[in-house]
């Protein structure tokens, strides 16, 4: 019995010395712990860590609790230092975490850092001067709300390979400087407000492989200089302010993938040499002032997938051997001076066509979709007959124009019109695109849509934005509206000639209304009536005080051909890539044009109307008719008793 009892408190001694032993290895490892996390990150780099996620508003960095180089999100650590004793932060990425504090100065008490990357926040502020002092290798700050200039300083980081500030709100000139830092790969300066001409010192940036100035306020030419850059490999110049002609030192770029150029200030030009641009994927010369014939060696463009030369001055014949049709997606040629037949191969492989308002040589019975990939509206030599239907909508009966409205819910289902009598709202829920022509039934009105949402990786696009629910009045107009990449018309027909009131309804519902970085969108486009500009750089968030808010534009316009047309037109302003790519363009959201001359008449006419015109016309006549038979009868009484008198 005592040998089993005996046996009993040995086993239960060894437990317990077994547990003392852990409890000490466990204070001991703990405090190896403590000691390899102190030895880890030094003090001043924790010490600058917690300052600066105080300067970006960032929340969760306690670092009495975490280890800042063990899964703490947004630092990235190198722990190889001092026989791997010893890390240091190389790197800080904090993508959309809606941080509304500024940039930090604090950085530089980060000695090994590297990386800084800030994209799609809420910050503000300017760029702080003291990150010129650092051994930075990338900078990305898309999508914020930075203001002020570039500093010269940043000139002095000769380590930066990458540089990225678009979609911010930074302005003036951009310094000389940057052109010291000859090992850079990548600047991107997008949908900014900078101003002035390219620095001259930019000629020595010949490691250069991307190029993005969009949607900028620069000035003079594109500089001749950009011929040193034959690393280059994307290049892209929409509405940045720069004139043309573009220099025809360009064909020296031979590594050119995507090569984008709009809207041009400037004087004309003939068409670039390309010939020796191989490796093009994407190409954009859009409204560049260039006039001449088309040239013939897009053909041999093996890689060549979007073709744009739209809304330029080009002339002559589309050549047989213009392009690959068996490579090239997209082909737009919208808004030229284009003549001639269509060639052959227009009608086989190409996905998409736009011939849109040119002077072509159509057949009579063609209409203006045709094979459902070639958009042929008004593309014809004879564009109107005397009721002002294009040609290509000539099987509408409309011998004798009687409408005088129409209304369209772009985007969205037919509905009633509110405290009206002109009845509905007509569906406009067709999605197809790119390149589309567009008309249902009895409608007396069309329209046209071109271009191609490049940048979204998507084979094909929609071209209907909608939101499930609206708090707005009239809230089915605002849940949908209709949007295009480049060019969107509406062309009502079979009007009355008169007077009208036109009303444009927007709200921008693809923005979030919120203090985020998807907030920071901006669209902006023009708005043309009847071929004039009426909206120059309208931007609905701002005329509306805000996303998701309505704001009505009214216009007086006169219709004297029987036909009223509605242009949307993006002209490269604005952001491309927020809250993601392919979120630019025109939209809108309801359409009514009235005349408002017009009433109705009795309804012993069946429901006719009868302008107000012609009911001060009849009006007119008949008081006409009276006085003329009351003279006549004054005169005959008169002339009775004169000579009543003389007898």
């Amino acid at each position: 019995m005592m040998k089993v009892i005996g046996g009993s408190s040995s086993v239960h001694h060894g437990r317990m010395f077994y547990f003392y032993v852990f409890a000490v290895l466990l204070i001991i490892g703990c405090g190896f712990f403590d000691l390899a996390l102190s030895q880890g990150l030094p003090d001043v780099e924790v010490e600058a860590l917690t300052e600066i996620a105080k300067t970006l508003g960032k929340q969760g960095w306690d670092f009495a609790k975490l280890d800042p180089c063990n899964a703490t999100e947004g630092i990235n650590c190198t722990c190889t230092f001092s026989g791997n004793t010893v890390c240091h932060v190389t790197g800080i990425v904090l993508h959309e975490q809606s941080l509304s504090g500024t940039l930090p100065p604090e950085l530089v008490k980060l000695p090994y850092l590297q990386v800084i990357d800030l994209d799609r926040n809420y910050l503000n502020g300017s760029i702080p001067i003291v990150w010129g002092s650092m051994k930075l290798v990338s900078i990305s700050l898309f999508g914020n709300r930075l203001s002020g200039q570039l500093p010269e300083e940043i000139g002095n980081i000769t380590t930066l390979k990458n540089l990225v500030l678009e979609t911010n709100q930074l302005s003036g000139h951009l310094p000389e400087k940057l052109g010291d830092i000859v090992g850079i790969n990548r600047i991107l300066l997008s949908s900014n407000n900078f101003t002035g001409e390219l620095p001259q010192t930019f000629y020595k940036l010949t490691n250069l492989t991307t190029f993005r100035i969009s949607d900028n306020q620069f000035t003079g030419k594109i500089p001749g200089f950009i011929k040193n850059w034959t690393n280059l490999t994307r290049l892209e110049i929409q509405a940045s302010g720069l004139e043309g002609p573009i220099p025809s030192d360009i064909f020296a770029l031979e590594k050119l993938s995507t090569l984008k150029i709009s809207d041009l200030n400037g004087e004309n030009g003939p068409f670039p040499p390309l010939d020796n641009l191989k490796r093009l994927n994407i190409l954009i010369l859009r409204s560049c002032n260039i006039n001449g014939t088309l040239p013939t060696y897009f053909g041999s463009m093996e890689r060549l997938k979007s073709l744009d030369l739209s809304f330029n001055k080009l002339s002559g014949e589309i050549p047989n051997n213009f392009i690959n049709p068996s490579a090239v997606f997209f082909l737009y040629l919208t808004g030229n001076l284009l003549t001639g037949p269509l060639p052959s191969w227009m009608l086989g492989k190409v996905k998409s066509i736009d011939l849109s308002y040119n002077n072509f040589t159509l057949e009579n019975s063609w209409s203006c979709q045709l094979n459902r990939t070639i958009n042929l509206f008004g593309s014809s030599s004879i564009r109107n007959n005397s009721n002002g239907v294009p040609k290509c909508l000539k099987t509408l009966v409309c011998d004798q124009p009687d409408r005088h409205a129409f209304n369209i819910n772009c985007g969205g289902e037919s509905f009633p019109m509110n405290g009206s009598n002109d009845g509905n709202y007509d569906a406009d829920q067709s999605a197809e695109g790119s390149s589309n022509f567009y008309h249902h039934g009895t409608n007396n009105w069309a329209l046209s849509t071109t271009g191609d949402f490049m940048d979204n990786d998507e084979d094909s696009d929609s071209l209907i934005a909608g939101i499930s629910k609206s708090s707005l009045s009239e809230s089915e107009l605002y849940t949908t509206a209709r949007k295009s990449p480049l060019s969107l018309t509406y062309y009502g027909f079979c009007l009355i000639n008169g007077n009208y009131t036109v009303n444009l309804h927007f709200a921008e519902i693809e923005f979030p209304n919120d203090k985020s970085g998807d907030s920071l969108g901006r669209r902006v486009f023009n708005v043309y009536i009847q071929g004039k500009l009426k909206l120059k750089d309208f931007d609905i968030v701002k005329e509306a005080g805000g996303a998701r808010q309505a704001v009505i534009k009214t216009f007086n316009e006169s219709v004297t051909s029987n036909s009223l047309e509605i242009r949307f037109y993006w002209a490269g302003k604005g952001t491309q890539r927020i809250p993601k790519p392919g979120l630019y363009g025109p939209l809108v959201s309801a359409i009514s044009v009235l005349n408002p001359d017009f009433v109705p008449i009795p309804s012993s006419t069946r429901g006719k109307n009868i302008s107000v015109g012609a009911v001060v016309g009849i009006v007119v006549g008949v008081l006409c008719l009276v006085f003329f038979l009351a003279g006549a009868l004054w005169w005959k009484v008169y002339l009775g008793r004169r000579n009543a008198i003389d007898k």
